[in-house]
C-alpha cells in the first residue's frame, strides 16, 4: 500500500472551509469551460461526458455516451441523516433528497474533476481515466474511476451512493443483470439479452457488459441492491445503506453503497465503471480480446487488479498532468496548454489494445481504432495520420500498432488495387478488409500517409526492422506517388466532406514528402531527388503557387485566387525531410492571416468549415506570430460555450459563406485531435518522459508530484 499523506491534505482543509464560507455560490471553470467534460473515456464504447450546460445542474444533470445517448448514472451523499443529490438525480424532490450547490468544474488531460458543497460537507467528484499508452496492461483496461472525497470541519456521520442503469448497454428494455461478490468486490454486469456478437445499435456496443463495482475500505462498509431507482434510494435514504436480493427490468438501476462512519477531515472511496467485451475485435474472422486479459482472464480478477492499481495510476496521472501543461505551455503558449489537456483521453479514447483472444499471446498485440462520427471504419490511414502527434510525444510505437493490422492484410495479398487501402473493415469493430476491392478510394492520400507515417516510427523509434519487413509493400507506394503524383486525376482527400478534385496542390505536396519519406526509411536516394523534384515542381516552378508566390492554390494550374491549408507541410518539417525549402512556410505565415475568420481559417476558400487538427499541423510549420493566431483561434472555438459536443475537430470559422461560426459540424470525439499535439511533437519523439517507458505496473517510477497540482492532496484514504 502506498501512503498519500504527504499530498497537501492541510491545503485541502483550508479549500474547504473556503467552500463552506461562502455567503453566495457560484461556479467557477478551470482552467476554462470546455464544450463537454470527459468522465469515463477509455475505448469507442465505454466513452462518457458531461456537457458543460448542465454542469450548473450537476446534481439533477446525467451524462452522455458520446454520441448523444443519456447514461444512467447517479451520486447521492447521506450527511447526518440528509441525503444530498451530487450527480444524475433528476427527480430530486428537494425535501428527501436536497441539491448540493456546484462551486468549481475542472479538468486536466487525466480527470474531470467537480467541486460540491453537501449541507455542512464538501464533496470532490474525481472521474479518472488513465493515459498509460506505454504501459499496455494498465491502458487496455476497459474501466475509469470515479473517486468521491468527502470532508467537514467536524465529525458527520456519512454515507455515499451511486448507481447506473441498462442504458450503459445500449438496449435498455432488454437488458439483464448479474450481481457478484468476491473477496469483498461487489460488482454488477449488466448485458443485452441474446445479443449477437459484434452487434452495435447507434455506435454503442450490445455484445459486451456494462460493469459496475467498487469494495470496502478498511473505513467503510459497502452495500449493493438493484431495483426501480424509486426503491433503491429510497432503501439508501431511509437507512444509510442497501440490503435485499435486488431485481431487474427495464428502468432499474444497479446501486452500490458506501457507509463511512463518522467522518472527521477527510475521506474517500473508489468506484469503478467500466465496458468489457471478451471478444473485442473481430480481425480477419479471429477474435481479439483486451491486451489486460491475458493476466486478468475473468471480470472479477479485471478488477481487483484495477482498484488495488488506482494509487499508482494517480500518481501517474498527476505526473502526467503537471508535465503535459508545463511542455504544452512553453511549446505554444497557456491557450495550447488548455487545448491539449481536452484533447488527450479523447485521442486514446478510439483505441482498442488487443491480443488474440485464443492464445491470449502479448507478442501478438494489435491496435484498432474507430473512425467515430462518420462512417466507423476501423484503422483509416487518414485517421492515424492526423492523429499520430499524440502518439510521436507520449509513445510512437502505436504507429507500428495501428498500422501492423494493415500491413498484415497488405502482405497476405488480399488487397489487388495499385495504391493502399483506405481502412481495414467497414464498421468497427469488424477488421475484416476489403476482399471486394471496395474501400474508399482516396489513392495519393492513403499511400503518402501511409509512407509518412513508417518514417515518422522509424524516426522516432529508431526501428528498421519494422519497415524493412514490408519494404516491398513501401516501394510499391512510392512508385504509385513517382508516377502518379503531380498529374493526379480526380480524387478525394482526407477532407471527403469537400469533394474530389483533379490535381490537388496539397495532394501535391503530400505525394512530394510521401515519395521523400520512402526515400528516408529505405535510404535510396533515387526516391529522396524525386521528392525534390516534385517539390521543386510544385514550388519554385510555381505550378501549385499564384503567380506572385503568395500562397498555395487550391488546385492548378491557373487558378490564382483560390487557397486550401497546406498542412501536408508539417511532416515535412517534424521529419526534417527538408522537401520543401524555408520559403514555402514562411509564405503561408504570411499568407494566412489574411483569410482567417472569426474562429480561425477554413480548411479552403470554398468552406466555411475548419478542421482543428490540420490547423495544428499547419501552425508547426508557421513563425510564431502566425501560429499564435492559430492557436488562439482553435482556444477561442473550444471555449465559446456555443456546443456542447465532445471535442468536435470540425466547425465553422467563418462566415464567408452564410454560416454560423464557432459551432461544430457532424464530428464529436474523434481521436483525430491527437493531431492537436503537432506543435508539442515538434520537441521531439517521446517528449513527455513521465509516461514514454514507464517503469510497468506497480512501478514507482513515476516521480515527483508537485503539491501545487490541483489535485495533489485530494486523496487521503488508507491508500
Amino acid at each position: 500500500m502506498l501512503s498519500l499523506s504527504s499530498l497537501g491534505v492541510s491545503s485541502l482543509c483550508a479549500s474547504i472551509l473556503s467552500f463552506l464560507g461562502r455567503e453566495s455560490p457560484y461556479l467557477t471553470h478551470h482552467p476554462v469551460l470546455p464544450p463537454s467534460y470527459p468522465l469515463a473515456v477509455r475505448n469507442p464504447y465505454l466513452s462518457a461526458w458531461m456537457p458543460s450546460d448542465r454542469v450548473s445542474q450537476l446534481p439533477v444533470s446525467e451524462p452522455q455516451f458520446w454520441a448523444g445517448q443519456e447514461l444512467g448514472w447517479s451520486v447521492i451523499v447521506r450527511v447526518d441523516g440528509q441525503a444530498y443529490s451530487l450527480m444524475g438525480v433528476p427527480d430530486s424532490d428537494g425535501r428527501s433528497i436536497r441539491p448540493a450547490e456546484v462551486h468549481r468544474a475542472r479538468f486536466t488531460a487525466t480527470h474531470t474533476i467537480f467541486d460540491l458543497v453537501a449541507g455542512p460537507v464538501a464533496v470532490t467528484l474525481d472521474f479518472l481515466s488513465p493515459v498509460s499508452p506505454s504501459d499496455y496492461l494498465r491502458q487496455s483496461l476497459p474501466f475509469s474511476y470515479l473517486t468521491l472525497h468527502v470532508s467537514g470541519s467536524r465529525g458527520y456521520n456519512i454515507q455515499v451512493y451511486s448507481d447506473i442503469d441498462a442504458r450503459w448497454t445500449g438496449r435498455e428494455s432488454r437488458s439483464v443483470c448479474e450481481f457478484q461478490e468476491v473477496d469483498g468486490l461487489a460488482s454488477y454486469s449488466l448485458t443485452v439479452e441474446d445479443a449477437t456478437l459484434y452487434e452495435e445499435a447507434d455506435d454503442m456496443a450490445l455484445w459486451g457488459s456494462a460493469i459496475f463495482a467498487s469494495r470496502p475500505t478498511n473505513f467503510t462498509a459497502l452495500s449493493a441492491l438493484s431495483g426501480s431507482p424509486e426503491d433503491v434510494r429510497r432503501s439508501f435514504l431511509e437507512k444509510g445503506k442497501l440490503s435485499g436480493k435486488g431485481s431487474w427490468s427495464s428502468g432499474s438501476v444497479a446501486a452500490l453503497a458506501h457507509d463511512l462512519g463518522e467522518v472527521t477531515g477527510g475521506l474517500s472511496v473508489n468506484f469503478a465503471v467500466g465496458y468489457e467485451r471478451e471478444a473485442a475485435i473481430n480481425y480477419l474472422g479471429e477474435p481479439y480480446t483486451g491486451y489486460y486479459r491475458a493476466k486478468y482472464p475473468t471480470s472479477s480478477s479485471a478488477l481487483s487488479f484495477f482498484l488495488d492499481d488506482y494509487a499508482i495510476a494517480l500518481l501517474e496521472s498527476l505526473k502526467l498532468d503537471q508535465e503535459l501543461v508545463t511542455s504544452s505551455a512553453a511549446a505554444a503558449g497557456s491557450k495550447y496548454a488548455d487545448i491539449l489537456a481536452l484533447s488527450t483521453r479523447q485521442a486514446f479514447g478510439g483505441i482498442d489494445l488487443t491480443i488474440p483472444n485464443g492464445s491470449l499471446d502479448t507478442g501478438g498485440v494489435l491496435a484498432f481504432i474507430k473512425e467515430l462520427s462518420s462512417d466507423g471504419n476501423v484503422n483509416t490511414i487518414d485517421v492515424i495520420m492526423p492523429a499520430f502527434p499524440i502518439y510521436y510525444v507520449m509513445d510512437p510505437d502505436y504507429i507500428r500498432l495501428l498500422l501492423e493490422p494493415v500491413m498484415k492484410y497488405l502482405a497476405a495479398g488480399r488487397w489487388h488495387l495499385p495504391y493502399t487501402i483506405h481502412d481495414i473493415g467497414t464498421h468497427y469493430p469488424h477488421a475484416i478488409g476489403h476482399d471486394d476491392q471496395q474501400a474508399e478510394p482516396m489513392p495519393i492520400e492513403e499511400c503518402g500517409n501511409l509512407l509518412i507515417l513508417a518514417a515518422a516510427y522509424s524516426r522516432a523509434t529508431g526501428d528498421t526492422n519494422w519497415t524493412s519487413q514490408y519494404t516491398s509493400i513501401f516501394r510499391r507506394y512510392a512508385d504509385y506517388l513517382v508516377e502518379n503524383g503531380v498529374n493526379i486525376t480526380k480524387q478525394l482527400s482526407s477532407n471527403d466532406a469537400a469533394g474530389p478534385l483533379t490535381n490537388e496542390t496539397n495532394l501535391a505536396i503530400k505525394a512530394a514528402v510521401g515519395i521523400k519519406a520512402y526515400g528516408q526509411i529505405s535510404g535510396d536516394g533515387h526516391y529522396s531527388r524525386i521528392g525534390d523534384d516534385h517539390a521543386n515542381i510544385i514550388f519554385r516552378q510555381g505550378l501549385g503557387t499564384d503567380q506572385n508566390q503568395t500562397h498555395f492554390v487550391l488546385q492548378y494550374p491557373d487558378w490564382p485566387e483560390t487557397w486550401k491549408t497546406p498542412y501536408n507541410l508539417f511532416p515535412d518539417i517534424l521529419l526534417g525531410l527538408d522537401t520543401f525549402p524555408d520559403a514555402a512556410h514562411r509564405m503561408g505565415s504570411d499568407f494566412f492571416t489574411t483569410v482567417r475568420g472569426e474562429y480561425g481559417v477554413p480548411l479552403d476558400n470554398r468552406q466555411d468549415w475548419a478542421k482543428s487538427d490540420w490547423n495544428m499541423w499547419l501552425a508547426g510549420t508557421f513563425e510564431t506570430s502566425t501560429r499564435d493566431e492559430f492557436v488562439d483561434d482553435l482556444w477561442a472555438f473550444m471555449t465559446n460555450g456555443k456546443h456542447h459536443w465532445p471535442f468536435s475537430d470540425r466547425y465553422i470559422a467563418s462566415s464567408e459563406h452564410g454560416n454560423e461560426p464557432g459551432v461544430p459540424v457532424l464530428c464529436r470525439a474523434r481521436p483525430t485531435v491527437g493531431g492537436h499535439f503537432a506543435l508539442l511533437a515538434l520537441a521531439g519523439p517521446r517528449s513527455l518522459q513521465s509516461i514514454s517507458g514507464c517503469g510497468g505496473i506497480g512501478s514507482e517510477s513515476v516521480g515527483h508530484v508537485d503539491q501545487n497540482h490541483p489535485l495533489a492532496g485530494k486523496h487521503t484514504e488508507e491508500l
